[in-house]
């Protein structure tokens, strides 16, 4: 389970070091993309492996699987050690300037510029009460 929250920069070149904690949990490759929300997703092999079979079963007939598909996977870059390199593209897609949060969220990494970061959890402050309880009457009816 990866959880925690650590703050790191990303250099000049797109570099950012991913914590020690995380690259035990994650393995030697894991995978990185966009996710939503402007933040990037990071997932372990394993994980992506149970992602992406989930995916496959999404027909591509239909528009919305096929434009959350060309968006997800598009972005995808293996990576494979404590420094990665985040290409151009994501940098730009998560608005990644120096200041960063890397958030353990369960079964994946997400990645959020500080700024961004900060503003959704100010955003949602006020709501996360009434979301975990409607999100937990859900499971007790059941």
């Amino acid at each position: 389970m990866l959880l925690g929250e650590y703050h790191h920069n990303i250099d000049d070149k797109g570099r950012l070091v991913i914590p020690t904690i995380y690259r035990e949990e994650l393995g030697e490759e894991f995978i990185i993309t966009r996710g939503i929300e402007k933040c990037l997703y990071v997932y372990s092999k394993v994980e992506w492996e149970k992602l992406v079979a989930k995916l496959n079963t999404l027909p591509f007939t239909k528009k919305n699987a096929r434009t959350f598909s060309r968006s997800f996977f598009s972005g995808a870059a293996v990576c494979n050690s404590g420094r990665i390199n985040i290409t151009s593209p994501l940098v730009s897609y998560a608005g990644l300037t120096k200041e960063c949060v890397i958030i353990g969220v369960n079964d994946r990494l997400e990645i959020w510029s500080q700024d961004a970061f900060n503003s959704f959890m100010e955003d949602n402050a006020s709501e996360l009460e009434e979301i975990a309880e409607h999100l937990f009457e859900v499971n007790d009816a059941l």
